[in-house]
């Protein structure tokens, strides 16, 4: 079942093990349609994002998948949005892509194990971490600058990636993946670019649907699945992580930009995971961008955790 609207028109505290196993069984879990009492929850979600929708003031996307039972929950899901830096989202699972290719024995592609040398000239604003390393001096791997990229969103460490894997590269990754309106069209701080038009975008369908894949394990073997995973869900702020409980766990990767809040990706509820990403734009407060999608976070989480703990008629058994 689909519950779908539009007004527009047509983790904090990683638990490793925990995560790894999730990620190498993902493939393995069925998708079977839910009973008519959680479709009716499910309902209600949507009736929230309604209420949330009808209160900002601005432009919001969510889309929302149900890892257990593929049942979606889709608002202005095929929009297109700035994505800011949730756009990383794909610059890593193209590192992946190719990484998975030179193992293989593709030529040319890039590896996880691959080193660089910090250059003074590769640093731009908003990368706190590489800026402040010893050009020519410091060494890291591409899955070093893979983990500054997620967990500070380390604008250098991106660009450096982009470059390595080469723009095009990421494209034609999302492309092969049916994700036609999902594109990497600058790197990191060019402004230039920007004002010209050439902007970093996503639907939330589509994104929904490259993190689905990953989780499903279509897109990778099992070993860089649960490495890309763990990578994604290295601790970060987040307005999504805000919404749920402390010692949640989450893959994501948050973005801002000025009239811009975006959060996209896998919630691991016990027993019942879900994809969540949420766009906003043309918003008169960021702040109240970042308020609405910590509150579909929140009621999101709310929904799936009583659906995982619960039988098919609704019972809980507490443990205690």
């Amino acid at each position: 079942m689909i519950l779908a609207g539009s007004k527009l028109g047509p983790c904090r505290r990683l638990n490793i093990v925990g995560l790894l196993v999730i990620a190498l069984t993902a493939g393995a879990m069925a998708q079977t349609p839910p009973p008519q009492k959680q479709r009716l929850l499910m309902q209600k979600l949507e009736t929230t994002i309604r209420a949330v929708d009808a209160q900002l003031d601005g432009i919001l996307g969510v889309a929302i998948q149900d890892l257990k039972t593929g049942e979606t929950i889709l608002w202005n899901s095929d929009e297109v949005f700035p994505q800011a830096s949730s756009i990383k989202i794909a610059v890593l699972a193209e590192l992946y892509h190719q990484a998975e290719q030179a193992a293989a024995g593709v030529r040319g592609k890039a590896t996880l194990s691959d080193l660089y040398t910090m250059r003074q000239a590769d640093v731009v604003p908003g990368s706190d971490i590489l800026a402040g390393l010893t050009p020519g001096v410091t060494v890291m791997t591409n899955r070093d600058l893979a983990t500054m990229m997620v967990a500070v969103s380390d604008n250098s460490a991106t660009n450096v990636l982009i470059d390595r894997l080469k723009m095009e590269n990421v494209n034609a990754f999302l492309e092969s993946l049916g994700l036609h309106a999902t594109r990497l069209k600058r790197k990191m701080m060019d402004l230039d670019a920007a004002t010209q038009g050439r902007e970093n975008v996503a639907t939330p369908r589509e994104m929904m649907t490259l993190l689905q894949k990953i989780h499903s394990g279509k897109v990778f073997g099992k070993e860089a699945t649960a490495d890309f995973l763990k990578v994604l869900s290295t601790h970060k702020e987040s307005a999504m992580l805000r919404g749920i409980p402390d010692d949640a766990v989450a893959a994501n990767k948050p973005g801002a930009l000025e009239a811009v809040r975006t959060d996209s990706g896998i919630v691991f509820v016990k027993d019942r995971p879900f994809v969540l990403c949420v766009m906003t734009t043309y918003l008169k407060s960021e702040r109240d961008g970042e308020a609405a999608i910590s509150r579909i976070s929140a009621e999101a989480w709310a929904t799936f955790d009583r659906l995982g703990r619960a039988s098919e008629y609704g019972r809980v058994v507490s443990p205690k």
